[in-house]
């Protein structure tokens, strides 16, 4: 059964608290025109998911976290929240630096904020690590899909983190699994991993523009996709979430 070590997380995130993310000074950040245009509506709309207030989450995890007796993950979410809040004005930054328009409101955001409200916190879990992972996906591809220095950093600087808000996620998610029966648990999975397969697809669809700059055609961007959530949620026997969260983000 997985456990989660709610201390070692707790000073992972503290430690990353205590030290907010920036970018290094110098590094050109000048896009061309013909790279503005590709990436301006796509990086606008990740950048307006980065910056979820997290009050439904909130809310969730207090829920359980006294059901359950585990105080610390009440912390270990708001310190993950705040990060995830740091990514949104980093990207933010970069977009201002190169005139780039905020978004103030996307449908594919807002349907993302209302699955998040549905329920409790195994289905936010289950919303939020799809949207992480297939982010990850993303960034790697936005990482490469300009010349532009700057960006590269910042998409590196995201990933890193979104490595290690994956990692908690699946420990937690998986040790919710465990606590099922093994019909209703592998019901949940088959869902799941047709929400997380879906989810995948509209992000194809919306941001195919700038993925395509990026050597990503649909099928390979959805087996990249996949093979993700296979790794975090999919783990083979002996391999636990940690165990994989330290092999991925290396």
């Amino acid at each position: 059964m997985t456990t989660v070590d709610f201390e070692i997380w707790l000073n992972h995130f503290e430690h990353h608290g205590r030290r907010p993310r920036c970018l290094p000074a110098g590094i050109p950040s000048k896009l061309t025109p013909d790279e503005r245009r590709q990436i301006a509506s796509s990086i606008a709309t990740f950048q307006l998911g980065e910056q979820s207030p997290g009050h439904s989450l909130l809310k969730a995890v207090q829920d359980f976290a006294q059901a359950r007796g585990t105080p610390a993950l009440l912390r270990i979410v708001g310190l993950l929240i705040l990060e995830e809040q740091s990514h949104a004005a980093l990207l933010l930054g970069y977009m201002q630096e190169n005139h780039i328009v905020p978004k103030q409101t996307d449908w594919t955001d807002r349907w993302f904020r209302r699955l998040r409200r549905l329920a409790g916190l195994e289905l936010y879990l289950h919303v939020l690590i799809s949207a992480e992972l297939i982010g990850i996906v993303y960034y790697r591809a936005l990482q490469v899909a300009t010349s532009c220095p700057r960006l590269a950093v910042l998409c590196r600087v995201l990933v890193s983190d979104e490595l290690a808000h994956v990692g908690f996620e699946s420990q937690l998610l998986l040790s919710l699994r465990a606590a099922r029966n093994s019909w209703t648990g592998a019901l949940m999975r088959v869902v799941h991993r047709g929400f997380f397969l879906g989810t995948a697809a509209v992000v194809w669809w919306s941001h195919r523009a700038l993925l395509r700059r990026s050597g990503y055609g649909a099928l390979n961007f959805l087996r990249a996709c996949l093979s993700r959530y296979a790794f975090y949620l999919e783990p083979v026997k002996g391999l636990d979430a940690p165990t994989a969260w330290s092999r991925m983000s290396h």
